[in-house]
């Protein structure tokens, strides 16, 4: 029997009518397995995964197929949100033997768990060079009745070089340094399409962390080219179909080199990543456009994307009615139709639109229009012979009037889902915007978020659920659950200065280090009380989010800077010392630990505000703080003189200067005369003061 049914994964749930006897990821599957001495048919997907849904039609919604399914094998289905542990052992594990990977991921494993073939999508019928799902089916069941043997050697050799860990390397503590992060981003630099923007050809991914470590070097070192290539490549990838003009939000990647056939799900992680991104981007070159982006993608993930209670949904389909992209596609005659009650206040509304969005009668995306804006604005005008101005002003009406049409439409399915992790990256960004922005509106749905994961997210011990859905928070969180939730928690202090959500990140560093580190330096992804697996994952490598470790090392030092904890930065050290090679090589995968080495050999600035925060002189000094992009800072705010502030070391025996506010900024546990002028803090803070 099928024994989704009662799961809450609403990708587990759209197989749970499958005619296969799916059982979820449990001991009772593998009993069962071991019991009649049948192989394990493994399938890992998630619910916005195109090719997930197009192998579940032509296979698992077959009643022939499943019935050998049935016959062979025990079939596990697991959704890769959830269970990333189980996720990242069987796909390094496909990746080994197949030299790729991605989903839905389909392996075949022993009886014991231990995988010895897989690979990703197989069709109904051969084609693309692969054979027939019902033929491999057959030949692995074969193989396993016939050369048992074998394939227990492979199993066995694959299982050895799965437990093999990077952070067997040798430390080297003095690799990390200046010339290290040089290196890295002139490697990073140097895979940059310089005609279409972006890394490497197709298919195109944004990569956010990526630009974010060269964000950072270009801020330090003054890189015009790396900043004009940031630059380039955000405006290339915002004007491309991969995203949404009409709605905001970025897809997952785009098929082409151009950034304008995506797949048309989106997910929270990227638009959490991005939007931030972008932020940054515009707090160092001031270019409006880059923060538009920004708050559009805000905008789309507060309308869309959010619960009543304050939590972030995952992620929504690329199909929808069964087909992908089709809510995102449109033909002349429908823009026309969607447009015509603007005609009487804008006669070219139409044309506009056409011209904007780069539209044709052929369509760009099977038959239809991906909507996207390669030419300029000033180009535009000139080919509808219309002043600027005026096509400037024409377009926020057209977009609204697409929207409210486009709404009209059955829109791609919705993964309610709340993830912690993925809430930590959107809450992190949302925070960062709101006191960067001075938008009270996005402080108001940060606190919210940020009270919501309090209540429901972090139980009493400072142990974090990695799902909430239906109202019941499940499952074992992940080292990146923890370390991107302490990233929300403080930058949720910076932007309220409550010190309840300071002492929240603090409890979570404490949890994590009792229960996630590794005796040779790092962490494991799993705590020392999670379920035990084939062998316990230690992923260090950034995929489209940070590697937990990473992240992880990331938040240490910042609260080391906080706290003056040494522990917190020697830990952090220890993690990054064992990466340093890797680092150099191979920058692309390890770009949240380059962030985090800036982080720890260019130092933090460590800044105590104490005093009001209302006066003008003293909102003149958190405009200094807040509005610019200063990448290593951290702050903390007092109202009045503390002699021993228990939760944050950082305010402790801070004056102010003659009743006024003053404003400490210490590096590396040294601190400089205090001000309490905008001037001489902005002197302070770039260097200039004497």
């Amino acid at each position: 029997m099928n024994q989704l049914q009662d799961e809450s994964s609403p990708y587990l749930l759209q197989h749970a009518q499958n005619p296969v006897h799916w059982f979820t990821w449990s001991p009772a599957a593998f009993h069962i397995a071991q019991a009649q001495d049948k192989p394990i048919l493994l399938s890992i997907g998630y619910s916005a995964c195109h090719w997930c849904h197009v192998m579940a039609h032509e296979s698992f919604e077959d009643d022939e197929t499943a019935a050998l399914m049935n016959a062979l094998y025990i079939n596990i289905k697991v959704d890769r949100e959830e269970r990333p542990d189980v996720d990242d052992i069987y796909m390094q594990a496909v990746q080994a033997l197949s030299g790729q990977g991605g989903w839905p991921l389909t392996v075949f494993l022993l009886p014991d768990g231990r995988p010895f073939y897989g690979g990703t999508y197989f069709p109904k019928t051969p084609r693309y060079g692969m054979p027939s799902f019902t033929q491999l089916l057959q030949a692995v069941h074969d193989a396993f009745r016939s050369q048992r043997d074998q394939l227990e050697q492979q199993a066995s050799h694959l299982h050895r070089a799965l437990q093999r860990d990077i952070l067997q390397l040798d430390a080297d503590h003095s690799a990390l340094s200046i010339d290290l992060l040089q290196a890295a981003a002139e490697k990073l630099l140097a895979s940059i399409d310089r005609v279409h923007g972006g890394f490497g050809a197709q298919p195109k991914f944004p990569n956010p962390i990526s630009w974010e470590f060269l964000l950072r070097q270009a801020h330090w070192t003054g890189d015009k080219q790396a900043l004009d290539m940031l630059r380039f490549s955000l405006r290339a990838m915002a004007r491309g179909g991969i995203y949404d003009q009409i709605g905001g939000g970025f897809a997952r990647y785009s098929v082409d080199e151009r950034w304008l056939v995506p797949h048309f799900e989106k997910m929270l992680y990227d638009n959490a990543l991005l939007s931030r991104l972008y932020l940054h981007a515009w707090q160092k070159t001031g270019d409006p456009f880059l923060r538009d982006i920004a708050t559009d993608i805000i905008d789309y993930i507060l309308r869309e994307m959010t619960a009543p209670e304050g939590g972030f949904y995952s992620a929504t389909d690329a199909d929808s009615e069964g087909v992908e992209g089709k809510f995102f596609l449109w033909t002349i005659d429908e823009v026309r139709a969607a447009l015509s009650p603007l005609s009487e206040q804008l006669p070219k509304a139409a044309d506009i639109a056409i011209e904007r969005f780069g539209m044709s009668a052929a369509g760009n995306f099977e038959g239809k229009n991906i909507l996207h804006c390669q030419r300029d604005l000033d180009e535009v005008a000139g080919r509808l012979q219309l002043p600027l101005a005026a096509l400037k002003a024409a377009i926020p009406p057209i977009k609204h009037a697409l929207f409210a049409a486009r709404a009209q439409r059955i829109p791609p399915a919705l993964d309610d889902k709340i993830i912690s992790a993925w809430n930590g990256m959107m809450l992190a960004s949302l925070a960062e915007a709101a006191r960067v922005l001075q938008r009270a509106d996005y402080l108001d749905a940060a606190c919210r978020s940020g009270d919501f994961f309090l209540q429901h997210l972090l139980d009493g011990e400072s142990r974090l659920f990695r799902i909430h859905k239906d109202g019941k928070s499940t499952l074992n969180a992940y080292l990146e659950d923890y370390a991107h939730c302490i990233d929300a928690m403080l930058e949720l202090y910076q932007s309220t200065f409550e010190p309840r959500w300071f002492q929240a990140a603090q409890d979570m560093a404490t949890f994590v280090l009792a229960h996630f580190r590794a005796d040779d330096g790092g962490f494991y992804d799993t705590s020392d009380d999670h379920e035990q697996l084939i062998v316990r994952p230690r992923n260090l490598q950034d995929n489209v989010t940070a590697s937990g470790n990473a992240m992880m090392a990331r938040q240490l030092l910042r609260l080391a800077a906080y706290t003056s904890n040494t522990d917190y930065a020697q830990r952090a050290t220890e993690t990054l010392a064992s990466l340093s090679a890797p680092m150099r090589e191979y920058p692309q995968a390890f770009a949240e630990s380059l962030q985090a080495v800036d982080m720890l050999v260019r130092g933090i600035d460590e800044i105590a505000i104490i005093g009001e925060r209302e006066s003008a002189p003293a909102a003149a000094l958190f405009h200094v703080l807040q509005i610019p992009y200063r990448p290593n800072q951290i702050l903390a705010w007092s109202a009045k003189l503390v002699q021993h502030h228990d939760i944050i070391p950082l305010l402790s025996s801070r004056p102010q200067i003659a009743g006024q506010t003053a404003v400490y900024v210490c590096r590396n546990f040294a601190c400089r005369l205090p001000v309490n002028s905008a001037e001489a803090l902005e002197q302070l803070l770039s260097g200039t003061a004497s």
